[in-house]
């Protein structure tokens, strides 16, 4: 079951980042308007995406929350090209670290 959260809680991250992304890239690097559709529709995925999960709504938002940081930190290395520092590194793990406590913990409480 966590390997399956985790695998949904990615994608769902990639949707958010994404669908935020582009209307960056169109507002501050001249992209085109027609960016805002594809935007909208990956912020779409992303709600439907975060709405699949069984558990109360602000579990899964805090365990999303620390998967994203995640991600948001690999956006960072390969889409944005910065080098990670040992404190994003750090500060990852320990995201991660907390998003399992929380998932563990699922199920075992009313």
């Amino acid at each position: 079951m966590i390997a399956k959260t985790v695998f949904l809680f990615i994608v769902t991250a990639i949707a958010e980042i994404t669908g935020c992304f582009l209307p960056y890239v169109w507002l501050r690097k001249g992209g085109s308007p027609w960016l805002l559709v594809p935007a909208a529709v990956s912020l779409a995925v992303f709600v439907w995406l975060l709405a699949m999960h069984p558990a109360a709504s602000g579990r899964v938002y805090a365990a999303y929350g620390c998967v994203y940081v995640v991600v948001a930190l690999l956006w960072l290395r390969i889409v944005d090209g910065v080098l990670l520092t040992a404190t994003d590194l750090i500060g990852g793990a320990v995201a991660i670290a907390g998003m399992l406590i929380i998932v563990s913990g699922w199920g075992r409480s009313a």
